[in-house]
């Protein structure tokens, strides 16, 4: 089912800042419209092991505690960094603590140099994906409330049972556009997170993920007025270097960004995942409002 307007939540890498900070984040964006936000999940920070971060679950339970209104999740949990009981474990238990505002964004791994430096399974593509299947099965056979008797290649449960049951059928996000990758979002994905490279091949590939919705993650650097393009660009060269610099990052004003989101949206994205080349403060989150609550946002039919 497509949306008759997109949705946009706020990514933001949970380093770099003090927890306060994040929570600021968390409460301003609320205020300014967002409908969630997504921590990323990693052992070291991904290009910058010098900077601090925070563990991706905790920071999540302490968002959802301290605010009211956003979804919480990750883009993504890597599915080898936890068992997959212990995960449905935690997610029935921020279920329930948040009044159902937690969601599942899980993968297999976007940096097997960790898998090497921890000593944490198998950096083989082949058996990441085939282990997040198994994963996949047993969570949401544990959250149906089945007794589950699981022999695999990866895990083995036998008579195994899980209480409290989630308060709904837990929201799961899935990324990527492999054949197996896909497979897995047919089976059990209520949204396909497309590779920001792969947008051209979007309405090809959506054949194969089954009903699931499409999101995008997206590097945005918002600027206020013309006079500062330049200052904006230059500041997310300097802080991303050849990530921001890619075919992934959207630069412009508030009227600017509303009207590629709005092309994007008819074209089938209906959730963006947005992250600020700024490190989102607070003034650039009240700023994105606008980007929000655009005509060309709310003006565009439902599909």
């Amino acid at each position: 089912m497509d949306l008759a307007t997109p949705v946009f939540h706020l990514f933001l890498p949970q380093m770099r800042m003090s927890v306060d900070a994040i929570v600021e984040r968390a409460l301003a964006a609320e205020d300014a419209g967002f409908e969630g936000i997504a921590f990323m999940d990693h052992l070291v920070p991904p290009l910058a092991d010098e900077h601090d971060m925070w563990d991706a679950m905790t920071i999540v339970g302490w968002v959802l505690a301290r605010t009211s209104t956003l979804g919480v999740g990750h883009l993504v949990l890597c599915d080898a960094f936890r068992h997959p009981a212990v995960l449905a474990r935690q997610v029935a238990s921020l279920d329930h603590a948040s009044g159902g505002r937690f969601e599942l964004g899980i993968g297999w791994g976007s940096a097997p140099e960790e898998f090497e430096t921890f000593g944490i399974g198998s950096t083989a593509p082949r058996e990441r994906v085939a282990r997040l299947a198994e994963s996949l099965q047993i969570m949401r056979a544990l959250w149906a409330g089945d007794v589950v008797d699981h022999h695999g290649e990866h895990f083995t449960l036998t008579g195994a049972r899980q209480r409290p049951l989630p308060t709904r059928q837990i929201p799961i996000t899935i990324g990527g556009a492999g054949r197996r990758t896909l497979e897995l979002v047919r089976a059990h994905a209520d949204w396909w997170n497309v590779p920001v490279h792969q947008i051209g091949r979007m309405k090809r590939l959506r054949e194969q993920t089954g009903g699931a919705r499409v999101s995008m993650q997206t590097m945005v650097a918002l600027v206020p007025g013309e006079a500062e393009r330049a200052d904006v660009v230059a500041a997310a060269r300097r802080r991303f270097g050849r990530t921001a610099m890619g075919d992934g990052l959207l630069i412009g004003t508030a009227p600017e960004l509303a009207a590629h989101f709005s092309r994007l949206h008819a074209e089938g994205v209906d959730r963006f995942y947005v992250w600020f080349t700024d490190f989102a403060p607070v003034e650039t989150l009240h700023r994105f409002s606008e980007v929000i609550s655009s005509d060309l946002i709310a003006s565009r039919p439902a599909r």
